[in-house]
């Protein structure tokens, strides 16, 4: 026996299962006053938070939970879901939480499918919630949610419990159950089913630990920064940073909804250094009017990701003093997992190319294992060159465990010992990776593939137009032609020919749109075009 494998077992002193709730334990140990989180005159220090968790999960326990149940949130970025994020693992449960924006058949349907024994709502989504449970085939408890900040005090309850006297049943000295096996699942997250039912994507307490690290890390996090939840904490666990943030006593400072004008307020009261957002965020922040803007006092550092950002916006930012940069990922790898991370070189490029880099996907994170471009017929790399399309493939420990009850899935997305990510994209000879479409937004026009990015990104250069979408519309001679659908920024009207012409400056005759349709694009609560909404149109 090789004598390195021999006698040198894992034991209780050098082996404990990577679990991101050791981060909350130790901000409490260690920064036990210092101000963690903060939601308009709501503020709580770290041992205030750890006791909050404690207890919660305390009262949890107390109504039946245990391990491998699904506990279900509805709720906006309030202290109630950070909270969740550990009060729910502590007790060996699985948080689920689920996008404040669905319908009532899908609440339903995820409320089904995730088996879940506890739904904790804000009284503010009690109209949807309340068809929804008349859909279910089960009894569930719910806990409320009860705002002051959100004018809820015409709203009638939804349950029996409500979030701060359940949470006071809870014990103080309630021994977390903290996992045996990193494995264990951690979250449920749903996908946006667009096509059929949403996926149940299972998150572990490894991956959980492995993505906040490796975050803090790419991102050059600093100790004691200040980070505001412009990103929904149901989507991807707030891409992980409800998890990240105390690893690093950072402050929290909770936004519960997506307005410009309190994003510059906030970013002046409590110094915010970081926080995430969909480029449609970006846009709503350059496209601001001055009434709503507040100077910035210093720099604050933003992630964009969720959608492929037109290369202007990073021009429009920097402007205002934002530095931002661009990551990518799916809810299948606990969010970003690839970042265009900067090479000094690209410093003596004009502003138009280092822009255009920027808008690149990039590398991959130093917690992903790989990340290329392959055809996903024959599962070999395509060449680096910038021209041959492939799908994103990714491995690591920071993808999902797979589907809740669906093999099928999980089999085809992991098939060939790879993630299949579903996103055509380029490497370039420099080894970042570009998107060049999803799959199903690819345009075949007289058997040339066009990419709706690239016109997206030549339209969003024009000053009139503030967002741009692009799908394909059939013809009867091209098979498909692309059709754009733009919103103007207010008070800089153009024309469909105008804008045309401006795309047969720089796209070639067969990418330029043939129609353009003028009016208020469908966007999902992250900030993502929903373009089969657009397709429908057709």
């Amino acid at each position: 026996m090789n004598p390195y494998d021999s006698n040198l077992d894992k034991n209780r002193a050098n082996y404990v299962p990577l679990t991101p709730l050791s981060f909350l334990e130790r901000a409490k140990e260690v920064y036990p006053n210092y101000e963690a989180i903060v939601y308009e005159d709501r503020k709580y220090t770290w041992s205030e938070v750890h006791k909050r968790a404690t207890k919660f999960a305390s009262a949890l326990e107390k109504i039946g939970i245990t391990k491998g149940d699904t506990v279900s949130f509805l709720a906006f970025n309030t202290p109630e879901i950070f909270e969740a994020h550990y009060s729910v693992p502590m007790t060996g449960a699985v948080l689920n939480t689920i996008n404040i924006r669905l319908d009532a058949n899908t609440i339903s349907y995820i409320l089904n499918h995730s088996d879940a024994k506890v739904l904790v709502v804000d009284r503010q989504l009690h109209t949807e919630v309340k068809k929804a449970l008349n859909k279910l085939n089960k009894k569930i408890i719910i806990i409320d949610i009860h705002d002051q900040f959100a004018d809820q005090s015409k709203l009638e309850k939804i349950g029996e419990l409500e979030y701060e006297s359940f949470l006071n049943m809870g014990d103080d000295n309630y021994i977390w159950k903290m996992p045996e096996d990193e494995w264990q699942a951690i979250s449920l997250s749903y996908t946006s089913g667009t096509t059929g039912n949403p996926k149940g994507v299972v998150y572990h307490h490894r991956g959980s630990y492995l993505m906040s690290t490796g975050s803090a890390v790419a991102w050059n996090m600093p100790n004691r920064l200040n980070f505001l939840t412009v990103v929904p904490m149901f989507h991807c666990n707030g891409w992980c940073y409800p998890w990240t943030v105390p690893m690093l006593n950072g402050r929290t400072i909770c936004l519960r909804n997506i307005d410009v004008k309190k994003i510059f307020e906030l970013i002046d009261k409590y110094n915010v250094t970081h926080f995430g957002g969909a480029p449609i965020v970006l846009n709503m922040l350059t496209g601001a009017p001055e009434s709503d803007r507040k100077k910035l006092k210093h720099k604050v550092h933003v992630l964009t990701a969720g959608a492929p950002p037109p290369s202007i916006i990073f021009k429009k930012m920097k402007e205002l003093g934002f530095e931002v940069m661009h990551v990518y990922g799916l809810t299948e790898t606990y969010g970003h997992v690839t970042q265009c991370a900067w090479n000094d070189d690209w410093n003596n490029f004009d502003e138009d190319k280092q822009n255009e880099i920027k808008a690149r996907q990039g590398v991959r994170y130093p917690n992903l294992e790989g990340a290329t471009i392959m055809d996903p017929e024959t599962m070999k790399e395509v060449p680096k060159d910038g021209k041959t399309i492939g799908e994103i493939m990714l491995r690591g420990n920071v993808v999902m465990k797979g589907y809740f009850k669906d093999k099928a899935a999980t089999d085809k997305a992991m098939a060939g010992g790879w993630f299949h990510s579903g996103d055509l994209a380029v490497i370039h000879p420099d080894g970042y990776v570009k998107i060049q479409d999803r799959s199903k937004d690819i345009i075949i026009s007289g058997g040339e593939n066009i990419s709706s990015i690239e016109i997206e990104n030549t339209l969003s250069k024009h000053p009139s137009v503030s967002i741009a979408a692009v799908v394909a519309k059939p013809d009867e001679k091209w098979g498909e032609v692309p059709c754009a659908f733009i919103e103007m920024v207010k008070d800089k009207p153009t024309t469909d020919k105008e804008l045309i012409n401006f795309c047969k400056e720089t796209l070639a005759g067969f990418k330029v749109p043939k129609q353009v349709v003028f009016c208020e694009l469908p966007k999902t609560s992250t900030g993502k075009i929903q373009k089969f909404e657009l397709r429908k149109k057709f």
